[in-house]
C-alpha cells in the first residue's frame, strides 16, 4: 500500500467513524483534513487518488473526475487558509457554501465539466474564476 493509500484510508476511517457513511459534508470534512496535515498540492494529490482508487474499487472509474476532485480540494484549502478553524463543525459553520455540492456550478459551465478534458485532466473555471488571485497561490 502506498503512503497516499494510508493517508487517504486513515482519513477515511477517521471521517466515517461517527456516522458510517460518506456523503458530501465527509467528503469536505475529509479534503480539510488532508489539506490541514498535508498542504493543498499534496492534498490534491492524496484526495484525487482516493477517489479514483475507490471508484476503481466500487467498479465504476467513470465517477472519478479529475477536475471536480481538485477543484474542491483547492476551494477548501482556500478557505481553510483564511481560517484557523481547528474544528470541522467550526469551519463549516463559517463556510456554509462548501456544503453545497453544487458549488462548482459557480465556477463551471456544466457542459465544460462534462467534458472529456475535465473528466480527465485539470480545466479551469470558464464561467467565474475562483475566489482567490493567482498571486495568492504562488
Amino acid at each position: 500500500m502506498t503512503t497516499h493509500s494510508a493517508d487517504f484510508n486513515a482519513l477515511m476511517a477517521e471521517v466515517t467513524a461517527a456516522s458510517g457513511k460518506f456523503g458530501h459534508r465527509e467528503h469536505v470534512h475529509l479534503t480539510w483534513l488532508a489539506v490541514r496535515r498535508f498542504g493543498v498540492p499534496a492534498a490534491v494529490d492524496l484526495v484525487s487518488d482516493g477517489i479514483r482508487r475507490t471508484a476503481r474499487y466500487a467498479g465504476v472509474p467513470q465517477k472519478y473526475h479529475a477536475t471536480v476532485s481538485r477543484a474542491w480540494v483547492e476551494l477548501v484549502g482556500h478557505h481553510a487558509a483564511g481560517h484557523g478553524d481547528d474544528d470541522f463543525s467550526a469551519f463549516a459553520d463559517n463556510h456554509p457554501a462548501l456544503l453545497d455540492k453544487r458549488l462548482l456550478t459557480r465556477f463551471y459551465r456544466p457542459a465544460t465539466l462534462a467534458g472529456s478534458p475535465a473528466r480527465t485532466g485539470w480545466v479551469e473555471p470558464d464561467l467565474a474564476p475562483f475566489p482567490w488571485d493567482e498571486t495568492d497561490r504562488r
